[in-house]
């Protein structure tokens, strides 16, 4: 062999041994882990500036303390010719809006005492430079700030009420005297006296005792309700400088609450939707709209729209509002939501723009990685001719922005792709927008478009540096048929390192709702399982939305059920395609999810083991006890103590208890209210000890029905853990000690000749 041969033959074998950069960043690349969450950013409630140049958003990231999130406003240029950059400085802001001008940002920000975040107050901050400042000082707070049309003044919403603000006073008066007193030494002969004022200054004390009068007395989201306290509308002048104090002016009043609040086109007048009654939940949903003088004075009744609503928004040239509604008549479990229209004037008609539209306007996929607390809202937006409105829309497990035309209803897609859009916002030429995505490899970014039709911009970045280290993969679409020839859509989320010559265990995740949709969106939860070595099936049975109203209702009076059945038939298409160990299967859920888990197992012995999250044991307990009313028939034709049918007893999972030979866990969580005590797992729990079946309860301080997506950091991850823990423990055989009664690793003691003779 020549010397050259020899030469390029060493040349060849040392390329050999060097691995090109693609794949050497690849092997870098290690599986998600549930701690992985403590790392994530998330980006919420986007604001384009009136002339589309810049944009802002809420960064929100874990705290240090890893018990809650911090929140900041950042803005990117929408030309993508710089970096994000941060413009608040939390830990606690958020809900921004920009001015008509553009030179100013007012947002919501949350001060801290004694490391608990205060009611949060409005504050401002200047696009010319400077530090934010804080503009209230309301007892209760203010919140939903819109500019006035001229930019010089603020509409806003507090549940402030007089005698907050009496207290309020009385505090500052006393604080003030004391203050006093520190600078100049008492009088002779008045040491050890009140005056007056004094007494009048000391604080009253706060009874702590609930007085209930209502049959909606708390809310999951918010503890329980004060109907004293209702959200009233105040405005107030927008200062030139920190060293002015103008004082909010209270708009509105009354005992019922006001808001989706709009200003008229000249700043005139403020519109506002309410709905007086006492207790609303007698009666259909309702909407008034009412309009008030901007300077004060008596609200007008315009016209009742027989829906509940979400937030308005005005038409071009003032005349027409757009909103998205579902009918209430005929009453139905799931009534899909439209966009509407409606012109402001007296007892006006709401015309729907999407009648013959058989999709879910103005709604979403569900995902377990929306920003926590920040996430903001949508409302329609209206093209700047006013012939179309700008809104999203979800489809077969997919969100999209849309025009919807004004005149025909057409519907064009803006967006495009499997994914999510969560959340948008445009210029002021209705041309230039940018919208959050959300896939199945991405938690949120933002993305600009210059107009309808051309190529996206990304603008953020937020966990790019993070997924390049982790080995995400695509979940598997597959449609099958169910037991009656019902099309279902599913996905399959299978382990990074797949490999179709073996057999994995299966976890079929459920969701609740359960009108609710899984699809192209972020799932923790779901790449976790999948990096642990399972398969995960997370189907959309019948009753879950984004297709059509028919799918979505079909489970009236049936729930659970022939929903239960498409997700067996999901199971076993799986199995059929391969690659599943039959005695591997694992079921869980959350909610509506945690119900169809505890059904399954009263139902089937298929499942080695389960996990019902937040869930539904007794629907008799649940109607008497959770934090809404069930007293229209949407779900049950009558309530529990006028049932003669049986179908409470029926359709509650606890009734089929006798049937549960599987291991089951209980995730739950204190402070929930949508699921609470006494109607969820204790149940099961309870009955199972009984019985002597395998069961362990896990309770989550201080956490809501929201705990998945927005409980504390810390207590998100343990879930995970808890979840995948138990499946580890009955369906791989992993040693799990903290699930015993008496783990195997204690020192045993044997019973005496007494004691055995009297267990014998």
């Amino acid at each position: 062999m020549s010397l050259r041969i020899l030469r390029i033959a060493g040349l060849l074998a040392l390329c050999l041994t060097i691995a090109p950069p693609a794949r050497a960043a690849a092997e870098k690349k290690r599986n998600i882990t549930e701690k992985d969450l403590f790392d994530f950013v998330w980006i919420g409630n986007p604001q384009m500036s009136p002339d589309g140049s810049r944009a802002t958003y809420v960064h929100v990231v874990v705290n240090d303390k890893k018990n809650g999130y911090n929140t900041s406003i950042w803005m990117v240029p929408t030309d993508g010719s710089a970096a994000p950059r941060q413009v608040t400085t939390g830990p606690h802001d958020g809900g921004e809006r920009w001015s008509p001008d553009g030179r100013s940002l007012v947002f919501t920000r949350a001060l801290e005492k004694e490391d608990k975040p205060q009611p949060p107050q409005l504050a401002l901050l200047s696009m010319a430079g400077g530090e934010a400042f804080v503009l209230t000082d309301l007892p209760k707070g203010a919140g939903d700030p819109k500019w006035s049309p001229d930019g010089k003044s603020i509409l806003f919403t507090s549940s402030a009420n007089p005698e907050d603000l009496a207290q309020q006073a009385r505090k500052r008066k006393k604080e003030g005297q004391q203050a006093g007193l520190t600078e100049s030494s008492p009088a002779p002969g008045e040491t050890g006296k009140k005056t007056a004022d004094a007494e009048e200054g000391e604080e009253e004390h706060q009874s702590d005792v609930h007085v209930i009068t209502r049959a909606v007395y708390r809310s999951n989201d918010e503890g329980y309700l004060d109907p004293k306290r209702p959200d009233h509308l105040w405005v107030m002048q927008v200062p030139s400088s920190p060293e002015e104090k103008p004082e909010p002016r209270q708009l509105t009043s009354g005992r019922f609450d006001e808001g989706n609040a709009f200003w008229s086109k000249d700043g005139a007048q403020v519109y506002f939707t309410s709905e007086h009654a006492d207790e609303p939940y007698y009666e259909l949903p309702k909407t008034e709209l009412y309009v008030i003088p901007a300077k004060g004075g008596d609200a007008k009744l315009l016209v009742t729209i027989p829906m509940g609503i979400g937030p308005l928004t005005l038409s071009p040239d003032g005349k027409s509002v757009a909103f998205i509604a579902s009918t209430d008549e005929p009453v139905n479990s799931y009534t899909q939501p439209d966009l509407w229209t409606l012109d402001l004037g007296a007892n006006a008609k709401p015309r729907n723009l999407t009648s013959g539209f058989d999709f879910d306007a103005g709604a979403s996929v569900f995902g377990d990685n929306s920003a926590p607390r920040a996430l903001g809202r949508n409302a329609p937006v209206w093209s700047a001719d006013g012939k179309s409105i700008f809104e999203i829309y979800a489809r077969e497990g997919k969100t999209q922005l849309a025009s919807f035309d004004l005149a025909s209803g057409t519907v064009t897609d803006l967006t495009h792709g499997k994914q999510a859009v969560m959340r948008y916002s445009f210029a002021a030429d209705g041309l230039k927008f940018v919208y959050l995505v959300s896939t199945p490899t991405r938690i949120n970014d933002l993305i600009c478009r210059d107009r309808p039709g051309a190529q996206p911009r990304q603008l953020t970045h937020s966990n790019d540096k993070l997924f390049r280290q982790l080995n995400l993969t695509e979940p598997e679409e597959i449609w099958y048929e169910s037991f009656d020839g019902q099309r279902i859509q599913c996905w399959v989320q299978r382990p990074p390192d797949f490999s179709p010559s073996k057999k994995y265990p299966l976890i079929l995740d459920i969701h609740g709702g359960p009108h609710a949709a899984y699809g192209y969106i972020f799932e923790h939860e779901f790449q976790w399982m999948a990096a642990k070595g399972y398969v995960v099936l997370y189907p959309n049975p019948r009753g879950s939305t984004s297709y059509g109203q028919a799918f979505g209702n079909i489970i009236q009076y049936k729930y659970p059920g022939d929903d239960f059945k498409d997700l067996m038939a999901g199971v076993d298409e799986l199995v059929r395609r391969g690659g599943i160990d039959e005695k591997k299967l694992g079921v869980t859920g959350g909610s509506g999810g945690g119900l169809l888990t505890d059904w399954a197992v009263g139902h089937t012995d298929r499942f080695a083991a389960a996990v019902a999250q937040r869930d539904i044991a007794d629907w008799a307990d649940w109607w008497y006890t959770a934090d809404f009313t069930l007293f229209q028939p949407r779900w049950f034709k009558t309530p529990p103590f006028l049932d003669t049918t049986g179908d409470y007893a029926a359709r509650s999972p606890i009734t089929y208890i006798n049937n549960v030979k599987t291991p089951l866990m209980l995730l739950l969580g204190e402070n929930d209210t949508r699921t609470p005590p006494g109607a969820d797992g204790e149940q099961m729990f309870r009955a199972l000890k009984f019985r002597h079946i395998p069961t362990v309860m896990v309770k989550f301080p201080g956490e809501t029905h929201e705990l998945s997506r927005s409980g504390q950091p810390w207590h998100r991850v343990e879930r995970l853990e808890h979840i995948v823990g138990w499946f580890d423990h009955w369906l791989k055989g992993v040693a799990k000690p903290e699930y015993e009664v008496a783990p195997k690793d204690q020192v045993s003691v044997k019973p005496t000749a007494e004691a055995k003779s009297r267990q014998d």
